[in-house]
């Protein structure tokens, strides 16, 4: 059975044991990469980002645990599975708590792991990893996983531009319609008078031109998601249609006559002031109440400032990856000046002007010139950038973690005794703050 784009990263050093897995993962139709220590693993996942990650505890050169640390900001979201002996397992429990999907101990049959894969792939959140290092994104995030198996209809509303239906197929993903299609309609891009034809489908000979049955967008999702963007550009027949939709799980196509059933989860998005549309009655009031059971506001990158450089690192790998680009990073200077700009564009802006320093990188770092090339970068205004009290905190904390990890080298455990807490604890401040255990490391390349 082809599991197609699917891809599993092996991190085992045994040969035996690493090549079989490989080989058997090849046979069931996965696209499979083999790591054999830790550095190679490392260097490995900074040039691509694999489906699933089947790690061993143990390696030569470091354990799981460090490669696991290293790479979860620039990898958050891909599920981690360990592979560890009867006496580390309490290990591979804490890391489960720490943000990996699982473990399977030694000695384990192949065909165990095998089964594993389908609902751990599963539960990876989106094809850049989790939402946000941001608190608001990581509500966003534990609500929408509470909320990702039931039939509710969602309502993600907020500025263009903002991710809404990258936390659209976020559901999707780890929901267990995950394997079931997810089809995306941008309302305010069809023609008024197509609209009810291109979602609901038509029948032969149903107007002219009608010359032969058309499934529209709501059949093709079955029993998938249908992700209506910019819903409140919907005219009004096609606003009626849809509320039956919702109300019934049934349709017409046009010039039909035969209710056909449709278990799709239905997904609204909109960046229009849908309570205003509802009171000069160009949206009906009905079918606001249906689409809106679940509202989720998804905030601009403005309100979020720690999301802005894990976003730009993740498109930084997508890009140098896509163009054959060699480039490490930012500069201090490039940083400073994504942090302070006010990203009208929102998320769709930042990955824009990623895109275009990357494609026309002629040095090894990015600069703030490559990323505003025909402006002047110009810091928001001191009340935009005054923190609050828990971002000091977080920014302290972060700071003195990193500058303990820097003395002692990386190494996790002797950063925990010098800061004075249990291992457990810096493990969650690490995942929390998106502390890399090795930065220098990692910032060089080496």
């Amino acid at each position: 059975m082809p599991h197609d784009r699917v891809t599993i990263g092996v991190i085992e050093d045994d040969q035996v044991m690493g090549g079989t897995l490989i080989h058997r993962l090849e046979l069931e139709g996965y696209a499979a990469r083999w790591w054999r220590t830790g550095g190679e693993a490392i260097d490995g996942l900074r040039a691509s980002r694999p489906d699933l990650i089947v790690c061993d505890i143990r390696l030569p050169d470091m354990s799981g645990e460090d490669v696991f640390l290293r790479v979860l900001p620039s990898l958050a979201g891909t599920p981690f599975l360990f592979v560890t002996a009867f006496g580390q397992i309490e290990q591979a429990v804490r890391l489960t708590k720490a943000g990996a999907v699982d473990y399977i101990a030694k000695p384990y049959a192949i065909t165990d792991l095998l089964e594993r894969i389908p609902r751990l792939i599963r539960s990876r959140p989106s094809a850049i990893g989790a939402l946000g290092a941001s608190e608001p994104m990581r509500r966003i995030e534990t609500l929408l996983r509470r909320v990702a198996d039931v039939d509710s209809s969602l309502l993600f509303v907020g500025e263009s531009g903002v991710g809404k239906e990258v936390a659209a197929r976020f559901v999707h993903g780890i929901s267990g319609r995950g394997p079931s299609p997810f089809i995306a309609v941008n309302c305010a891009a069809i023609p008024n008078e197509l609209m009810e034809s291109e979602l609901f489908g038509h029948e032969k000979g149903a107007f002219t031109g009608a010359h032969a049955r058309h499934h529209g967008y709501v059949e093709r999702a079955r029993d998938g998601v249908l992700f209506l963007d910019e819903v409140g550009e919907l005219p009004s027949p096609v606003q009626a249609k849809l509320l039956r939709l919702l109300q019934e799980r049934s349709f017409t196509r046009l010039g039909g006559e035969s209710a056909i059933r449709v278990p799709a989860r239905v997904v609204c998005a909109t960046n229009a002031d849908l309570e205003a549309a509802v009171a000069d009655s160009r949206f009906r009031r009905d079918l606001y109440y249906r689409i809106n059971v679940i509202r989720v506001a998804v905030p601009p990158l403005r309100e979020r400032s720690d999301d802005v450089l894990p976003l730009a690192a993740g498109f930084l790998r997508e890009f140098c990856t896509s163009f054959g680009r060699e480039v490490h990073g930012f500069t201090s200077a490039a940083e400073q000046a994504l942090l302070t700009h006010h990203w009208p564009g929102n998320v769709r802006e930042l990955r824009n002007r990623v895109e275009r320093a990357v494609a026309l990188a002629d040095a090894p770092w990015i600069s703030p010139a490559a990323l505003f090339p025909s402006e002047a970068v110009e810091p928001r205004p001191l009340e935009e950038l005054l923190p609050s009290l828990a971002e000091i905190r977080e920014r302290a904390e972060r700071h003195h973690i990193r500058a303990a990890l820097a003395r002692v080298g990386g190494r996790v455990e002797e950063a925990a005794k010098l800061l004075g807490v249990a291992r457990s604890t810096l493990f969650d401040k690490m995942r929390k703050l998106a502390v890399d255990a090795d930065p220098e490391r990692r910032r060089h390349g080496h």
